[in-house]
Formats: C-alpha cells, structure tokens, sequence
C-alpha cells in the first residue's frame, strides 16, 4: 500500500522539458543552451567515429601480425616431410611460455585433442574456432574473431584450412591476446576523452565570447532605453550596427511622437480648462452684481463652485491620463515625500505628530512629479487628518515581471476602518465622518490616478492599529533595490 506522505513521483519527460524550455530565456542564454547541446553532439558522435575507426585498425594491424604467423605455419604443413616429422617453429618465445596468451595449433578439423600439433604455451584445451560459419568458408581463406582461452582471457584467433591432397584437410590457428587492442583503444579513447574535453572547454569560453561581444549593441540599447524610461535622456543616441540601427531610429521616432501626442494633449486640455472657467467667473460676477435675491444668488454660486470643482477634477484626470506612463518622465522619492512631509507637519503641528519615513536613495516614480504629490499627498493628508501621534511611511521597490515597481506604503495609529467601509471610502465624494474637514474627493483620487499609471491602490488593517494605505504604481529602482 502507497504511503500518503511519499512525494508524488515526477515524470522524467516533464523534467527534462520543464530543465529546457527556453521560452521565456534571455537571447543569451539561447544561444549558450543551442551551441551546448549542438557542440557536445558534435563531439560525441567524432569521438565515436574515431574510436571506432581505431579499433577497427588497432585489429587489422593485430590481425596482420597473426597472418605472418599463420603463413608460417601454413608453409610448415605443405612441406614434403613426412607429417609425422615435421616441426613447427615461428622463433618467437612467446608461444612456448605456458599460457602466455600466444598459441598456435594444427590438425584436422575433427581431430581429437592428441591428434592435434600445438604449441608449448597451450596447455590442456585446443582453441575455441575462430568463426562460426560450420566450415562454409573454402579452403584457404581466412578467418578471424574472438574467444575464450582457458583461463578465461579474450583471445584474437585466426585460422584457415590447408588442403595436403590425399593427406587430407588441415586447420592452421594462431591466436593472441585480445587486451592488446583492448588497452590500445583505451588509451586512444582517454587521450580522445582530454582532447575533446579541452576542446569543448576551448568552444565554449569562445562561444560566450562571441556572445557576449555579439549581444553587447543590444545590451548598449537596452541601457539607453532604460536611460529614456528613467528622464535622463530624451532619446536613444549613440551608434549601432546596420542590423539595430533602423530599431533605434524607428524607436525615437516613437518618441518624438508620443511626445508631440502629450504636448497638444496639454494644449487641448489647457484651452478647454480656460474655456470653461471663464464663462463660470463671468456668471458668478454678474449674480453678486445682479439684483436677483439672495437665495437664487447664494445657490447659483454653489453650483458655479461645484461646476468649477467638478471640471477642474476631470481636466486633473485627462492630463494625468495623457502623461501616465510618458516615456522620459520621472520624479525623484525622497525629496518629493520630505517636502510633503514638512508640509503637513507644518499643517498638523498642533497634533505633534512624529512621522517615521524610510526611503532608499535613488528610489524614482515613472511618472510627473505633480501626480505623485497628489497621490501621496492625498494618503499623508488622510493619516495625519485620523493619526493620534504616529505616521509612518515607506517606500520600496518590487520587481514584477522583470521591471521595478514602486510601492508606497502609509498607515497611521488612528482608529481605522472595518474591512466593509473600507472600499466605500473610495467612491468619490464620500465621507464616512462629517466632523473631519474634506471634500471626500482626497482617496477617490488616489485610485484614479494610480489606475491611470496602470498601478493599484489598496486600504489595510495596519499594524500601528490605524488604517495602512498601501499605493503601488511604476518606479525605478536604484542598483541591487528592487526585490520580489
């Protein structure tokens, strides 16, 4: 029975696909993984190839020094001596050396042990046949391949019948040990295995330098479009190859469009905002001068200060709307939130409010810096207004999907909201507590303007106890800052 607590077990085709899916993988890395796996295959199959080609001449050139012997011996068996009287002598001193692993034998094919002519070194038990072809082969024709000696050594045997006429037929075999070519191509095979593991060592640093030289305009690109991205310069410069430079042309060109787009943006809204309040100014002129009664008067200007409120609101949103996410726009943090923080503290100094901030140097907001004084503004203004002695503030980078975001968080000691008022605040023009000073437009605008910059903003229980206003929009962290 399967224990519950064993882990599941993982399919090794899962693994090695999930190890080598190089889909969301740098170019780089691309590159390195495919001339890897192309490299090593290249060497795998030559090592093979000429390991093989090696074993197969290590044997031919055993093979021709067994064929002197069995000539030899041959010669020997068609002399016009009497069979009996013969000798056999290949005059080298291995094959009198018992088991040596040299042997030589002569004799019929289906002659017994005691019939058979061997020499001194082959004690006992004749050679194993060099083939297994049955004596399908014709007379003179050589055979070779391997055996067992009796002491269990691999031998390389040769053979080839004689035919003495009415003597009758004759096998001549002449074997030698096999680990002769065994150790040679061993030794071929490990001085292969360090030449081509110095060679793969060798294509390897090569290959991450061409990388690495190949992919350096891209990575030169990438430093000037973040330079663009961070304010500090207003378009690619620099020189590239022919295959990039038509990209960084096309790219400014985008630039400077996006950049012509904003600019009548700001005209068009400027106009309809002079447009607009004009025509509200002359109407509240003329009611204070007119002789209308006082409560037609007293209402008009109501209207006419919620009119103008109202288009002053939605003219904020439009330009926050045509600069949100403006490539080349960014806002420092640090001196943004101490000046906020000197403001209010200015404000709220009957309060005596201590404000904790911590802010990493360097750390930018993509974005105008006005939006994000209103933004932070609008959650500093917030704490302060419910705080009973204590704001904190901090400000962090977060990486999400491979770019820095900004996260900025705010919470005070007051008393709070339950987690069901919580997103009831949000809505514009709502306020939860009539005594505290406020149009209850301050959150709601918060959330629109981090929405425009595609950011979010969330209310929290903090754990000062009062309310924690965390406000997440794009930023820029500085070197080493951003976290996950």
């Amino acid at each position: 029975m399967k224990d519950d607590t064993d882990p599941p077990a993982v399919e090794p085709m899962s693994t090695v696909l999930a190890l080598f899916s190089l889909r969301r993988r740098s170019i780089a890395v691309r590159l390195a993984v495919s001339a890897f796996l192309s490299s090593s295959a290249i060497l795998l199959i030559a090592a093979w190839i000429l390991t093989t080609l090696y074993r197969e001449n290590t044997e031919r050139a055993f093979d021709s020094r067994l064929l002197v012997f069995t000539n030899n011996l041959a010669t020997d068996l068609v002399s016009p001596n009497d069979p009996e009287s013969r000798t056999f002598s290949l005059g080298d001193p291995r094959f009198d050396l018992p088991l040596s692993g040299w042997y030589w034998q002569v004799g019929k094919p289906d002659a017994k042990p005691r019939d058979l002519r061997t020499s001194r070194s082959l004690v006992g038990v004749p050679l194993p046949p060099a083939t297994d072809s049955e004596g399908k082969v014709g007379v003179g024709q050589i055979r070779q391949g391997y055996g067992k000696a009796q002491d269990g050594r691999l031998l390389r045997i040769m053979e080839r019948d004689v035919d003495l006429g009415e003597e009758g037929r004759y096998t001549v075999r002449v074997a030698g040990p096999a680990d002769e070519i065994v150790n040679d191509v061993d030794r071929f095979r490990n001085s292969l295995t360090i030449t081509f593991g110095l060679l793969g060592l060798s294509l390897a640093i090569t290959t991450l330098l061409q990388i690495r030289f190949g992919l350096a305009p891209l990575k030169k690109m990438r430093a000037a479009l973040g330079a663009v991205r961070r304010g500090e310069a207003d378009r690619i410069t620099g020189t590239y190859p022919r295959d990039i430079a038509p990209l960084t042309g096309e790219v400014n060109l985008l630039i400077e469009t996006n950049r012509e787009i904003l600019e009548r943006a700001r005209t068009q809204v400027g106009n309809l905002a002079h447009a607009l309040k004009t025509p509200l100014s002359i109407i509240v002129n003329e009611v204070g001068a007119s002789d209308a009664p006082e409560d037609l008067s007293r209402k008009i200007r109501e209207q006419a200060a919620v009119m103008r409120d109202q288009v002053n609101y939605h003219l904020d949103r439009a330009r926050a709307a045509a600069l949100a996410g403006t490539l080349g726009t960014s806002t420092e943090v640090e001196p943004a939130l101490a000046g906020l923080v000197r403001t209010f503290g200015k404000i709220y100094r009957d309060k005596d409010i201590a404000y904790d901030v911590h802010v990493p140097p360097g750390l930018r907001f993509r974005g105008e810096r006005q939006d994000f004084e209103e933004m932070v503004g609008n959650l500093v203004d917030n704490a302060s207004k419910w705080a009973h002695g204590r704001v904190a503030i901090r400000a962090e980078a977060v990486a999400q999907n491979d770019y820095p975001h900004l996260v900025v968080a705010i919470e005070d000691d007051g008393p709070g909201l339950p987690p069901e008022a919580r997103q009831a605040v949000l809505g514009r023009g709502r306020r939860l507590d009539e005594s505290k000073p406020g149009s209850g437009l301050g959150l709601s605008i918060v959330a629109d303007l981090a929405a425009l910059y595609r950011g979010r903003f969330t209310l929290e229980q903090a754990a000062l106890g009062g309310l924690r206003a965390v406000l997440e929009v794009p930023g820029d962290a500085p070197v080493g800052a951003a976290s996950h």
